[in-house]
Formats: structure tokens, C-alpha cells, sequence
């Protein structure tokens, strides 16, 4: 095995590392920055292979737990700066991730910017953000964080003063002695207002100023104005499957704050725009309907009485703030001084900007024609309408199940509903779509569940009336594996009036379902097609245009293991592409991806890339979650760089040749299906075919302790059981990753490597198919973050010990196959051996880390010994934290 070549170390690591150090020996004294100190150049000797540095004593043992928790806070915060110092200097950056590197590999296949820019007219790529429990930190410490990176992008410019006359240098060690006495940890658990919250500073602060600044940069790139093909949208609110504390009133509020926020925005933007549009007739003509527009806007001010554009924005700012008191229910923050007729809709408040532009674009040969604050004030309209970002609603099958079971019942249709078989259901459920009557009763008692439904769904008829129909355009069907599990939703829909039996069948909400487990997405295709074969469905879509189905990569991971679940979704995508191509209907598929590669983590713009040749279609829309919210959208600088390559790369998956030929395409194929074969039987049998592995993996890994974190609003489970069927696929991941074994994202692909004989084919591979490329990549990334020597320390916390080293050595030989057949069929010497940055910004992190997993050991030892001291417990939590921290795509 080759040596690995020394660290580089970033000069912002430097700088920042060295002003932490300053502050703890402030705040934490000079003794306790001397103990840091020594275990940090002690573990740095040994990860480097120093002579004799194995021998000598860690420190940890010195350490009291007062100086425990400020050590792990230490090293907590000095990943934390690594990870924003390599955001910085574009460590994660890829190369030709951006429109305009794109656009010039097409226009070298001989496609044209005409051609992408009518694809954008017809696209659709949409970021989601959910509420999934994987972002340890908490606001307060990101917020710092980012203060320090706006500080740093001053001093890059050679400022050495604020605005505000302080000095930068002083100003950034002032942050971080700040995060130094900010408490990391949140006391209280969640609520679904505090996620909402969340997701809404992203929204806010980062997606509202950026993507119209964005669109203005593609616009002169495409040589084209496209529609608003990317918009945010959120499940913050409306995701039900599981937790029990989402309902219709989180529904509403999530949907009134999100559109207070982007009202309040056009507000602020058109007072500011009225500043600016001060021409004046004295010295430019202007066009009828902008002087129409101040004739009504009842300014009468002397002052303005020559400035028709100050009136007339005058006058939609009044119409506005109109809006903003009819939905929102009081006055904005800067009430109107006129009286106004608030605007039905966002595209008759576009209406009256638009006529600004024109008349702006009407004279001086067009200087005033693009650009600019107004230029981007209808950008944003277009973008986020008075509903900031479309809110998705989401629930279990079975939840839907045992609802149409009850109205049923209730209403005396079918008293036994669930002993139906499927065709008795979809004939059953297409005669209530075709009929006006309704199910429910308001004289009749129904459950708990019944109720909540029903009223979620009433709730997203009213959101469509005051907010408009893009506040809520889809419904998703977790677990869903049958035609009645899409009709069901259908019938819900139709009690809110949703869903409309007229001569031509229509839905106000797409229904979605979401294929999870590998039984799922190999039963998906059978099932879309059954569904496009009802007349009323095909009526629906057919008008509609596309139709979504979302592929889950967290629980096919849990189910089949990493190899399987990638090739699994590949091929469900596949032949999904296929059956809508039957149908004729335009594909749109939603990736619900994680931030560890376990649950499809990983580079976006690689995994846009490797998709199966026909299944983007212009049209994508994924999840972000997590610590990936923060990692991607948590400054502007960041969230142009990865909007930019979802972009790119999605026109690149759509418009770009097949790189396979028919032939290679059939033999690579027959040869995933092999390898996925038996990757799935060796995952299969350790995790759910070896007796005690349930109490080995509770017993090993520290998922009781992150259950008790206070990162979500929902339970770690989905039931009160304890199989790791109905754990949630997120503390299955983050459990491993915790314990260094990171067994979601590679185990059961050694094996297949070393049964598959032909490994020439296998280098083949790897040369020449973009999908294989990415999937080894991930896999790569997570061997490497790995550490078996130790992860074996974890197992004295497993109380049958022969059970404990027994799973562990099966675990450890099949970690060590997996390293020596990727190594192997890439060619190379040692892991990453072809990624340098990464492979030292995982080097630089891994003498952070071990010091924290040793003390973490100890800790929940002491712990689950029994032992009460607060202490305890709140270093265990802070040691995850830091884990999670220097690790980045953890959960």
C-alpha cells in the first residue's frame, strides 16, 4: 500500500486554528489549553505515522469532565472552522459545474443554446428542504459561522476594516469567541415551528436574494430570458409520515410565515425601487400605462408630481401591503400611506411591474431595458409568488388506508374496506371519484387519525384560495406499492374538494407515490402503469403534462444494503422512464437523497450525471436535508456554487449523448445485476439474518444516545418496536457513522467484488460508465471516513462479548474485501488515491476524530454503568455533535 502524501494544510485552517487556540487559552485558561494542545499534536503524530508516537499516552486520561466537555467543544469548533475554510478556497467545488461550462460541452456535441434554453422553458428543478433530524448544531452556532465567512471574504479583498470601522482580524476572533461560549447543544426538543423557522432563514436570507441574481447570470449566458425553471419548495409543515406533531394548523402557520416573508421582501424591494426610479417627465417620456398606473395610485404629492414611476410604485406598493393585510391579517412592517385594492394573485402584481419594464425598455435605445433591482423584483414574483416555496404534503399508506376505511364504514358504503382484495378496492374507489357525493359527515364521530386527515386536506384547499395553487401542487404517498394506495389519496382529495368528477376529471394536487424498499421500486413500473390506464388518470396527467414519482434512497439502503439500493433506483428509474414513454407522459422524478451516501448522499452534480440515459428529462427534484441545508445553502457564496451544478447538471443528464453503447449498456447491466445479487445476500444475511445482530447494533453504536438528541421534531422510530425494520433509515446511518464503521455505505460490495470473476470487465466499468463511476466514488468517500481499528474499541460496549467480536470480525473482514476489490478495479495504491483534496481534507479531520471517538467510548461506559452525573450525558451528546461535525455527511 503507497504512503500517502503529507498535508497541505489550508492557510485559513491555519489562521482560524490559531485564533481558537487563542480564545480557549482566554476563556479556558493556560492549562487547559495546554491539555488540548498535547492530545491534538499526540493524535496528529500518530495519524501521521510519527516513530513511537503509538506508545505515548493520549492525555485523554488527564482529563476531568469539566475539561472533557470544553475538549470536545474544542475540537468541535475547530472542525467547524476546517469545514468553512474549505468551503471557502472550493475544496467541494467541481470542475464545469456551472451554465456556462455546460453550454459549452453541448455546444460541442452539436447542441446549441437555443436548444437548452427551450428545454429550461420547459424544466423543472426544485430543491426541497425537509425537517429530516440529521443537523446536529445548533442556528446560533451556523449563524456565527457564517459571520465569520463574510468576515473572511472581506479580509480576501484586502479590506481590513468593517463598514462599521471594526477591525476584521479582531472581528473574527470576537466570532469565535462567541461560538467558543455559545452553547452547542439545544436543551428543549424541537417543535415543528422551530423547523419551519429554519428552513424559513434559508428561504429568506439566501434563495430570495440569490436566484434572481442567478437568473440574470443565465439569462446572458443562454442569450435567452427562460422561465422560472428552479424554485424552491419545502415539507416543513405538511410531512406527516411519522410524526404525529405535524397537523393542518402547522400546515397553515408554515404557510403564513413563508408567505410573510416573501411579502415583506417585495415590500422592502419596491421602497427601495421607488427610490431609485426617479425620472422625471421634464426630462423622458414614459408609455400610457405607466402613467395610468400613477393616475391611480392616488400620489398626490407636489414632490412627485413630475415622477409617474415613484407614483405608479407608489401606488402597487399600497395594492401590496393590501395583500399583505388581507392574507397575513395585520399591517406589514411599513404600512402604505395610500389606499389600495389588494392584488388577487401574484401575476396581476407581476402584471404592473412588467409595465414598468416596458416603459423603462421604450427609450435611450434599451438601457434600461434588463437588469437591475426591478429586473429581479419580477424575477423573484415569477419564482416565489406570494408563497415563497410550494410546500409539499406527505403521509403513510397505511395512515390513508385505515381513513378511506373509516369514511366508508361511516358513511355505509363498504363496512369492511381493508378485507378487500385490490381489485375490489380500485373498482370500489373509482365509483366514489365519479360521483359528487361526499363521504364525510359533519354529524358523524370519527378518530383521532380520520379527523387530522381530513382536515389536512381541507386546510390545502384553503392554503389554494388564499395563497394560490402553488402553494401546494403535490401530495406524496409514502410506503406506497398498490394503484388503491394512489386512488385512496384521490378520494381525500375529492372531501376538500380537491379532486372534481366533471366531464373531464381534475386534481388540484398531483398524487405521488414514493417507492422505498427494493420490493417497491421493482413493483413501481407495473404500478404507474396500471395507474395511467384509468381513463380519469390519464385524463388528469394528460392535461397536466407530467407526472412525478418520487424513488426513496434511505429505506431501499436500510432494506438491501448500498450496492442494491443504487442499482435498484437506477433501474426502477429506468423502467419507469419506459412506461411513461408508453403513456406519453413526461417523467418527473423526485430523489429523496440524505447527506451520507447511505441514503444516497454524495455529489448532486455526479449523481444528476450518472443517471440512466431518458430519465431527468429536464425535469428533477430532490431533497436536502439536514446538515446538507447548511453545507449547501448556509451563505450565498455557497448556494450559487451547488444551484449552479444542479443546474448544469441536470441540462447535461438531459441534452448530453449517451456516453454507453447499446452493447456495453447490456453487458454493464448484467453485470450490476450480478454484483447487486450478491451484495444484497451478504447485507441481507448480517443484518437481518444473524442472530443477536439487533442487540449487537444497539449495544455497539450509540443510537439510544441520538435518539435523545434534540434534533427533530420527530421520533427516531416509526413504532414503539425495536427491529431495525421500523427504525427510521436516518439513526441507522448516523449510529454507524458515529461508531467509524459507516456500514450503510459499503457493506456487502466486497463480496460481490471478489465473486465476480471478470474483473476486467469490471475496470471496464469503471473507465467508461458514469453511473458505476459515481457509485464508486461514494463508495470511496466512505471507506475512507471508516475506521475499523477504531471502531473495534466500540465493541466492550456489547455485553455478550464473544457475540460482540463475532459480529464485529464478520464486519471488519468484509470492510477489508471491500477496500482491497475497489482498490483493485480503480487501480489504485491507497483510497482516493486520484482525489487529493478530499482525500486531505478527510486526512486533515481523522486526528480530530479519534481523540473524540475514545472519550465518547468512555463516556457511554459510564452511562449506561449507571452512572448519573449530568456531566455524562451532556458530554456523549457534545461528542456526537463533534463527530458529526468533522465527518460533514453523516446522517
Amino acid at each position: 500500500m503507497a504512503t500517502s502524501p503529507p498535508i497541505t494544510q489550508n492557510p485559513d485552517i491555519r489562521f482560524l486554528g490559531r485564533i481558537l487556540g487563542d480564545v480557549i487559552r482566554a476563556y479556558g485558561g493556560d492549562t487547559l489549553f495546554r491539555r488540548i494542545e498535547y492530545i491534538r499534536s499526540v493524535s496528529v503524530d500518530r495519524a501521521r505515522g510519527v516513530a513511537g508516537a503509538d506508545t505515548i499516552d493520549t492525555g485523554l486520561d488527564a482529563l476531568g469532565l469539566d475539561d472533557t466537555l470544553a475538549f470536545v467543544r474544542g475540537f468541535m469548533l475547530f472542525s467547524m472552522l476546517a469545514n468553512l475554510a474549505e468551503d471557502r478556497q472550493g475544496v467541494a467545488a467541481e470542475p464545469g459545474a456551472d451554465i456556462a461550462a455546460a453550454l459549452d460541452r453541448l455546444a460541442a456535441e452539436g447542441v446549441s443554446r437555443a436548444d437548452a434554453a427551450a428545454l429550461l422553458d420547459q424544466a423543472l428543478i426544485a430543491p426541497v428542504l425537509t425537517a429530516h433530524p440529521t443537523e446536529v448544531r445548533r442556528k446560533s452556532m451556523i449563524d456565527h459561522r457564517n459571520r465569520i465567512a463574510a468576515l473572511m471574504a472581506l479580509r480576501d479583498a484586502g479590506e481590513t476594516e468593517t463598514a462599521d470601522g471594526d477591525m476584521i482580524d479582531a472581528a473574527i476572533a470576537r466570532q469565535i469567541a462567541l461560538l467558543w461560549q455559545t452553547r452547542p447543544l439545544r436543551r428543549e426538543r424541537l417543535y415543528v415551528a422551530d423547523e419551519v423557522e429554519t428552513a424559513l432563514a434559508y428561504l429568506r436570507d439566501v434563495f430570495l436574494p440569490v436566484l434572481p441574481a442567478l437568473y440574470g447570470r443565465w439569462e446572458r449566458a443562454l442569450g435567452h430570458r427562460p422561465k422560472s425553471f428552479l424554485r424552491p419548495g419545502s415539507w416543513i409543515g405538511g410531512d406527516r409520515d411519522g410524526n404525529p406533531n405535524v397537523n393542518a394548523d402547522t400546515l397553515e402557520s408554515a404557510l403564513c410565515r413563508a408567505c410573510d416573508a416573501v411579502l415583506s421582501d417585495y415590500l422592502d424591494r419596491l421602497h427601495a425601487l421607488g427610490a431609485e426610479l426617479s425620472i422625471s417627465t421634464e426630462l423622458a417620456t414614459t408609455t400610457a400605462a405607466v402613467t395610468a398606473l400613477a393616475d391611480r395610485s392616488h400620489d398626490d404629492a407636489l414632490a412627485r408630481r413630475d415622477e409617474p414611476y415613484r407614483r405608479a410604485v407608489s401606488g402597487i406598493y399600497a395594492r401590496l401591503a393590501a395583500t399583505y393585510r388581507a392574507i397575513i391579517g395585520h399591517e406589514p412592517a411599513r404600512p402604505a400611506l395610500l389606499p389600495g385594492d389588494a392584488y388577487p394573485d401574484p401575476q396581476a402584481f407581476r402584471a404592473d411591474l412588467v409595465e414598468l419594464a416596458r416603459a423603462l425598455a421604450a427609450s435611450g435605445e434599451g438601457l434600461l431595458a434588463t437588469g437591475g433591482a426591478l429586473s429581479r423584483l419580477i424575477r423573484a414574483v415569477e419564482t416565489f409568488g406570494f408563497h415563497l416555496a410550494t410546500l409539499d404534503l406527505r403521509q403513510n399508506a397505511d395512515v390513508h388506508e385505515r381513513v378511506v376505511s373509516e369514511l366508508l364504514a361511516a358513511s355505509g358504503v363498504e363496512p369492511d374496506y381493508l378485507a378487500l382484495d385490490e381489485d375490489a378496492r380500485i373498482a370500489l374507489l373509482r365509483r366514489e371519484l365519479a360521483g359528487t357525493r361526499l363521504l364525510s359527515s359533519p354529524f358523524a364521530t370519527y378518530s383521532d387519525e380520520t379527523t387530522s386527515e381530513l382536515a389536512i386536506v381541507r386546510a390545502a384547499a384553503a392554503a389554494h384560495r388564499r395563497y394560490g395553487n402553488q402553494s401546494i401542487t403535490t401530495y406524496i404517498i409514502s410506503k406506497a406499492a398498490t394503484v388503491s394506495d394512489l386512488l385512496e389519496v384521490c378520494v381525500l382529495l375529492k372531501e376538500a374538494g380537491l379532486y372534481r368528477s366533471e366531464a373531464t376529471p381534475q386534481s388540484d394536487l398531483m398524487v405521488v407515490p414514493l417507492f422505498e424498499t427494493i420490493e417497491d421500486l421493482e413493483a413501481g413500473p407495473a404500478v404507474m402503469r396500471a395507474w395511467f390506464a384509468l381513463p380519469e388518470i390519464a385524463a388528469i396527467t394528460g392535461n397536466r403534462g407530467h407526472q412525478e414519482v418520487m424513488v426513496g434512497y434511505s429505506d431501499s439502503n436500510k432494506d438491501g444494503g448500498y450496492l442494491t439500493s443504487v442499482w435498484s433506483l437506477n433501474r426502477a428509474s429506468r423502467a419507469l422512464a419506459d412506461v411513461f414513454a408508453e403513456s406519453g407522459t413526461r417523467m418527473q422524478l423526485f430523489h429523496g437523497r440524505g447527506g451520507a451516501v447511505g441514503r444516497g448522499g454524495g455529489s448532486s452534480f455526479a449523481a444528476i450525471r450518472a443517471q440512466a440515459p431518458g430519465t431527468v428529462q429536464g425535469r428533477i427534484r430532490i431533497t436536502e436535508q439536514g446538515e446538507v441545508i447548511a453545507a449547501k445553502f448556509g451563505t450565498r457564496e455557497s448556494a450559487i456554487a451547488n444551484l449552479e451544478a444542479t443546474t448544469a447538471a441536470t441540462l447535461l443528464a438531459t441534452l448530453e449523448a449517451p456516453t454507453l453503447s447499446a452493447a456495453d449498456t447490456a453487458r454493464f447491466s448484467a453485470a450490476m445485476d450480478r454484483l447487486s445479487h450478491d451484495a444484497f445476500t451478504g447485507y441481507r444475511e448480517l443484518v437481518y439474518g444473524t442472530d443477536g445482530f439487533r442487540t449487537f447494533f444497539r449495544q455497539f453504536t450509540p443510537i439510544a444516545e441520538i435518539a435523545d438528541l434534540k434534533i427533530g421534531s420527530r421520533p427516531a422510530s416509526r413504532t414503539k418496536s425495536d427491529r431495525i425494520e421500523d427504525l427510521r433509515a436516518i439513526p441507522w446511518v448516523f449510529s454507524w457513522a458515529q461508531a467509524r464503521v459507516m456500514l450503510p455505505g459499503w457493506y456487502g460490495v466486497g463480496d460481490a467484488l471478489a465473486r465476480f470473476e471478470d474483473k476486467g470487465l469490471l475496470r471496464d466499468m469503471v473507465a467508461g460508465w458514469p453511473f458505476f463511476q459515481a457509485t464508486l466514488a461514494n463508495l470511496e468517500m466512505v471507506l475512507a471516513k471508516s475506521d475499523m481499528a477504531l471502531a473495534e474499541r466500540y465493541t466492550v460496549l456489547v455485553e455478550d462479548q464473544t457475540l460482540g467480536m463475532g459480529i464485529f470480525g464478520r464486519i471488519r473482514a468484509a470492510w477489508d474485501t471491500t477496500h482491497a476489490g475497489l482498490l483493485g478495479i480503480t487501480r489504485q495504491t491507497r483510497l482516493l488515491e486520484r482525489s487529493p483534496a478530499l482525500d486531505a481534507s478527510i486526512r486533515l479531520r481523522l486526528p480530530y476524530i479519534e481523540p473524540l471517538n475514545l472519550l465518547q467510548i468512555e463516556l457511554l461506559k459510564r452511562h449506561r454503568a449507571g452512572e448519573t452525573d449530568a456531566r455524562i450525558r451532556e458530554g456523549i451528546q457534545l461528542s456526537i455533535n463533534a463527530i458529526a461535525t468533522a465527518l460533514r455527511n453523516s446522517g
